[in-house]
């Protein structure tokens, strides 16, 4: 088979299924009807937000299980298991009497399965593009990063005119049938695919050595990659956390406006992920980022010092969401170039632990300092120290590899 063009194929099967998994990220207009539902049950929105903090942090564990599956059979199977449990926990979320049983459906039904989609989506595109490593992981990652400005307006239409019970079942069951129906248009990747014409450097050649798990943890190089990931979605995840919120206290706006510049970041995320995937197919993943922590930097500062100036702060907040959005485009190929594609499913899932980590000490770490300043700019000074450090690291690993060429 000729999968030079049939690779194109499967990665569009893959950006549908992401922009269907993306969905996690609708989750602020889930959480108002559950808690109405829940209301009376001892549930309230900080009790709910535990079931988002769930759902985020158990991708890694499928991710890395999946990825074991996804590495030695393919990534079909995975996707179409994992699109079950995304669907199931969907539709079973709609029909919940307690907390316990949303995070149950929601937190670990849907965190589950979306971990073995998104490794495998991931991963198994970045194998069928070693030309263009960054673009793919850029696009796959971009439409998953999309859903967040598509589902919203659709699932509040649906809930609102169906209810949550049936809206709930409706978004699951369309979900489910569109992740395991494209799932059949995902072949495995053949060991040591090069694209028709494409001559790869010497470097590739050599390869990095098809490290496995084991492997990339014995490498030093792999700890300061995993810490620049932590230092670069910190603040990403802190501002899509609470965009809303951050805005009306800032800006003193009302929520409508509040949502608009929601939207906006959520865009900027999106356009990040493509942009700097493809400019790392050019410039190189080290350079690509380096750039990203820098504008990230800017972005921090800008909002914290706007006090109040419109411009500046819409400025801060999109460069924000650009930067987070560069670094999980490029992630997934910079992964594969340094220990090589075979293993790329199982080593991005355990490079992903540094996406988790920073979904939970971002946010959690805004509304600390929110709770002990009364306001929001100490944590945009907090994301500009992690920034610093993760412009530092980028120059360790720059003379790590330096020293080892």
């Amino acid at each position: 088979m000729n999968y030079t063009k049939r690779r194109w194929i499967i990665l569009t099967a893959c950006c549908l299924i992401n922009l269907c998994i993306g969905s996690l990220y609708a989750w602020s207009v889930f959480a108002g009807p559950l808690l109405e539902k829940l209301n009376g049950l001892g549930a309230n929105l900080t009790s709910l937000s535990i079931v988002f903090t769930i759902a985020n942090a158990v991708g890694p564990i499928t991710m890395i299980g999946g990825g074991f599956i996804n590495d030695r059979i393919g990534a079909k199977w995975v996707i179409f298991l994992g699109g079950i449990m995304f669907g199931l926990g969907m539709i079973l979320s709609g029909r919940v009497n307690s907390l316990s049983m949303l995070i149950v459906t929601y937190g670990l039904l849907v965190g589950l399965g979306i971990g073995l989609v998104y490794g495998a989506t991931v991963s198994n595109s970045v194998k069928f593009f070693p030309d263009k490593k960054g673009l793919a992981g850029g696009l796959t990652t971009a439409f998953y990063g999309m859903s967040s400005i598509i589902m919203p307006p659709i699932a509040v239409r649906l809930l609102n005119a169906a209810g949550i019970t049936k809206g709930f079942l409706i978004l699951g069951a369309v979900m489910m049938v569109i992740i395991c129906v494209s799932a059949f248009f995902i072949d495995k990747c053949p060991d040591g695919f090069l694209p028709d014409g494409y001559v790869p450097p010497v470097t590739q050649k050599k390869g990095a050595g098809d490290k496995d798990w084991k492997g990339m943890l014995s490498s030093p190089v792999f700890y300061v990659m995993i810490l620049m990931l932590l230092c670069g979605a910190f603040s990403g995840l802190m501002v899509t956390s609470s965009a809303s919120a951050v805005s009306r206290e800032m800006l003193s706006i009302s929520a409508e406006q509040a949502a608009i510049i929601v939207s906006m970041v959520a865009l900027f995320n999106t356009f990040g992920r493509i942009a700097a995937g493809s400019l790392s197919d050019k410039l190189g993943a080290p350079n690509t980022i380096l750039i990203s922590f820098v504008l990230a930097l800017v972005g921090q500062l800008a909002v914290y010092i706007s006090n109040g100036t419109v411009a500046l702060f819409y400025v801060g907040l999109a460069l924000i969401g650009f930067c987070f959005g560069s670094l999980m485009g490029i992630y997934p190929g910079f992964t594969a170039s340094q220990f090589g594609s075979k293993f790329n499913s199982v080593n991005y899932g355990i490079m992903f632990v540094g996406f988790a980590l920073a979904g939970y000490f971002g946010p959690s770490i805004m509304n600390s300092l929110h709770a002990s300043t009364g306001e929001y700019r100490m944590a945009f000074l907090a994301a500009a120290a992690l920034s610093v450090a993760g412009i530092v690291l980028n120059l360790v690993f720059r003379a790590m590899q330096k020293n080892k060429a």
